[in-house]
């Protein structure tokens, strides 16, 4: 093929590329979403495969901390030698980090499960003691105030014909569609098992070859792209990776340390649902920012129904447990790893919410994060290269232009800061 054929060619693709984009661009937004309706139903089939890549991410530094411990002299000659893993160690490794998964997961559920079903049980059993407790709160509410008895009154008399067409319009045909969702619930459930089965295999096999797919997307990458770009992409994917792993270990790791925490310190005030109630708070604790707002708030209702002066009790234990997390524990653990200001935090938990439901919410500040330091680096980058300064205090409103010298932009060594 000539010259003038190999620019007609790259033409052509060109041209059929942006009409392609375009096409799924219009189709995203006003047609009927082939693209993401594709891409959903390429999720649910890679579910598997997801979850045994999130298992293998969490897992990770429990099998690098048995490989260094226990084989120390064989990892420094496999590192010595360039060589990717040893199987055998690599074995020992996986299985001791699996059975003491196991192990865990066993004493979490066998301690846990029973005293959730005891506490769900009691909760269910005291259903109509509590219902008589809020009837006597608004009875005696309404004595105090007849005006407000009065606008009730009529408010119930005025919907009562829109709610009883409600029911038998609405509700009653849509019962059979409740059985059949919950029907369909329960297979939701067990597919979720067999995904995490599966999940737990494809796991044992990424960890067992972990260093060997590090190094086949190496040889992609510099195979598509130049050694310089090739090293700024894997400096990038460090960084990323290092955002990620210390958040997602680390919470994960804080919310279970509060939720322990919690379970005691219910145990000693001897709160109602103890069990319960720590689970709520330690589930809850996952989402930043937000998250012990919406685990406290029912917690506190469900103790407030048994009893009004335990409830106060479990508001200033629940105040002190989260100012000891968000001053001692939170910190110690997960240091500063995403280094975004509060309201950072607040914009990716409300964008990643509205976006993604709860995974958003607990993936949204580190995504932020990301983006946060991308930004970051490509304009030190950008100022670097125009010899300017890099510290925000240089750049305030009340500085004079002629203090903003291009001598000051010689600070820090240049090398990608925010890539490290």
């Amino acid at each position: 093929m000539g010259r003038w054929g190999r620019s007609y060619a790259r033409l052509g693709i060109t041209t059929f590329l942006t009409v392609a984009a375009i096409l799924l661009f219009y189709d995203t937004l006003f047609g009927s979403r082939t693209l993401i309706l594709l891409g959903s139903t390429l999720l649910e089939a890679m579910a598997p495969v997801l979850y045994g890549a999130m298992i293998a991410y969490l897992l990770a530094p429990v099998v690098n901390f048995l490989d260094g411990a226990l084989f120390p002299k064989t990892m420094a000659r496999i590192r010595a030698e360039r060589k990717l893993c040893a199987p055998l160690p690599r074995a020992v490794s996986l299985l001791i980090t699996f059975l003491l998964l196991g192990v865990m997961v066993y004493v979490l559920l066998s301690v846990l499960l029973p005293e959730l079903y005891r506490s769900v049980v009691q909760l269910i059993a005291n259903l109509e003691s509590y219902y008589n407790t809020i009837n006597s709160w608004i009875q005696n509410l309404m004595n105090q105030n007849p005006g407000a008895e009065n606008w009730v009154m009529e408010t119930v008399d005025s919907y009562y014909k829109t709610l009883l067409d409600w029911l038998t319009q609405k509700a009653l045909p849509q019962a059979q569609q409740l059985v059949s969702a919950l029907s369909g619930g329960v297979m939701s459930v067990l597919n979720f098992v067999k995904n995490l089965v599966v999940g737990l295999i494809v796991s044992v096999y990424l960890l067992a070859t972990k260093e060997l797919n590090a190094a086949h997307g190496r040889k992609l990458l510099y195979a598509l792209l130049s050694q310089e770009r090739t090293r700024w992409v894997l400096r990038g994917l460090h960084k990323v990776d290092d955002i990620f792993s210390g958040f997602v270990r680390g919470k994960l790791l804080d919310s279970l340390i509060i939720g322990i925490i919690c379970f005691v310190g219910c145990s000693v005030l001897k709160f109602p649902y103890t069990v319960l109630i720590s689970v709520i708070v330690g589930v809850t604790n996952v989402i930043p920012f937000f998250g012990p707002f919406l685990g406290a708030v029912p917690s506190l209702f469900l103790i407030l129904l048994d009893s009004p002066i335990k409830a106060l009790y479990f508001l200033v234990f629940i105040i002190a447990l989260q100012q000891v997390d968000g001053n001692i524990i939170g910190p110690k653990i997960l240091g500063d790893r995403t280094g975004i200001s509060s309201m950072g935090v607040i914009v990716a938990i409300l964008v990643g919410g509205h976006f993604f439901g709860v995974p958003g919410m607990f993936f949204g500040v580190p995504v932020l994060a990301c983006i946060c330091t991308a930004v970051s680096y490509f304009i030190n980058t950008r100022l670097r290269r125009k010899n300017m300064p890099l510290t925000a205090e240089t750049y305030r409103m009340d500085t004079p232009d002629r203090t903003v010298s291009p001598a000051q932009g010689k600070e820090p060594p240049p090398g990608g800061e925010g890539l490290r």
